[in-house]
């Protein structure tokens, strides 16, 4: 199944690791040394201060998404490596955004903000800044949308992302026959 927005040759990986001094520089060197393109890396602690997250996007054109998960695996600090599907994961990105904003089309700047539920950090004469979180899909239409402003400077976080929860309700069992 494919998703609007995500590429096929891009998938997302979420990597349990240890929460240790060059971790990251462990993996970042793994996709180096392998010619491995990283699309969009984050990283942070989890809930349990002994281990982070990462999340990274890879270009499996640079190489098959098997070989890189056995290559990650090899490296002693990973726990756990989940791939996630975009139709059953929730994906969050943020973007910090500088863009001209002339009295003339200020308000034209801060409806479009608005519209995509955004918030305006700072005010300058000719400038704001503004963020905003979404899907990767939503931050593309934004950004792309700011474009004919001007974009002065702008900054995106990378994806993070976690697995869909359950919807179904648990069944209930059948009460029928039994007497009370």
């Amino acid at each position: 199944m494919t998703v609007p927005g995500i590429s096929a040759r891009h998938h997302t990986l979420s990597v349990l690791v240890e929460n240790k001094a060059g971790v990251l520089a462990r993996v970042a060197g793994l996709f180096s040394r392998r010619g491995y393109n990283i699309y969009s890396l984050a990283v942070a602690p989890t809930d349990d201060e002994r281990f982070s997250r990462i999340t990274i996007v890879v270009d499996v054109e640079s190489a098959p998404l098997e070989q890189i998960t056995k290559q990650l695996f090899k490296l002693v600090n990973v726990v756990k490596i989940s791939e996630l599907d975009p139709a059953d994961s929730v994906e969050r990105e943020l973007l910090l955004c500088t863009v001209r904003a002339e009295a003339a089309v200020r308000s034209q700047v801060i409806e479009l903000v608005n519209i995509f539920e955004g918030r305006i950090l700072n005010v300058g004469h000719e400038e704001l800044t503004v963020s905003l979180d979404g899907t990767p899909q939503k931050i593309d239409d934004f950004e792309a949308l700011l474009r004919p402003y001007g974009i002065v400077e702008l900054q995106r976080t990378g994806r993070v992302a976690l697995p869909r929860l359950e919807r179904q309700a648990p069944r209930l069992r059948s009460l029928k026959g039994k007497a009370g």
